[in-house]
């Protein structure tokens, strides 16, 4: 019995210690742009049943409970929680925000498909807007040589006023995707997530139509974690490792008990 309390509170460590690591990740990226919260979720181990329910108690009586004794506790996964983050007006051009469900599509080197919430994008020599790390929009966005005054609606259209025109030009449209499922995406860094079986395929098309949210041009959206909310978390999850440190503890002082008295 002890051996198996033993057993159990270990499992409570390991649990904890990876909330613990979970908490830690959200508050490391409190400031990163478009970044989502994830959450340890947990589930009970399988039980050993010593007596079922409804045993027959005597010749006319059954048991009303039997007893189960659990055996700890284990991870399930990580859950990355999609809630809308805090609005941030910067005024830049090419800061861009959705409201709503959706992600911006990205080429990745290898021409796979990546996408993320953070709208902070950039020129690059060629004139075309890429991400901080340089990887293209999807569909392609690309500014000619003296291009002012650029305008990119909620629906993802790119407008601007190009040298030698006195209207203007339209240069192209950011679609986004959504997915049925965005918490199955696979976080792989640098604010990227990638498709997987859980995720669902992406639905793409124009920002706003289809369940998609529009686009916000010169604001960004900031990381959904809540400080508050995360370091109370911590301290209940510490409070936890304890209880759990100190069951092995008292288990381990039962034992040496039981060696001191047979």
């Amino acid at each position: 019995m002890t051996s198996s309390a033993l057993h159990v509170a270990r499992t409570g460590l390991d649990a904890q210690d990876v909330k613990m690591r979970v908490i830690a990740n959200n508050l490391a990226n409190v400031n990163t742009v478009g970044f989502k919260r994830d959450r340890a979720n947990f589930e009970t181990l399988a039980y050993q049943q010593v007596i079922a329910a409804g045993t027959q108690a005597d010749s006319q009586n059954r048991l009303a409970i039997g007893l189960n004794l659990g055996t700890g506790v284990q991870l399930t996964g990580t859950e990355r929680i999609d809630t809308q983050g805090t609005m941030n007006t910067t005024g830049n051009t090419y800061d861009l925000a959705i409201e709503g469900a959706g992600f911006f599509q990205l080429q990745q080197p290898d021409g796979t498909i990546a996408y993320t919430r953070a709208g902070n994008f950039k020129t690059n020599a060629e004139g075309v807007l890429v991400s901080p790390d340089g990887l293209p929009l999807v569909p392609q966005i690309q500014l000619p040589e003296g291009v002012s005054a650029v305008t990119i609606g909620n629906d993802g259209t790119v407008s601007a006023t190009v040298a030698g025109q006195k209207e203007p030009v339209e240069l192209g449209a950011i679609e986004t995707a959504r997915f049925v499922n965005p918490a199955g995406l696979q976080a792989v860094g640098g604010n990227l997530l990638l498709e997987t079986a859980a995720s669902g395929a992406p639905q793409v098309g124009a920002a706003g139509l289809e369940g998609r949210g529009t686009i916000r041009q010169g604001a960004l959206e900031q990381s959904n974690v809540n400080t508050v909310e995360e370091l109370v978390t911590m301290i209940e999850t510490q409070r936890a490792y304890e209880i759990a440190s100190k069951m092995i503890k008292a288990t381990d002082e039962m034992l040496q008990y039981v060696n001191q008295q047979l």
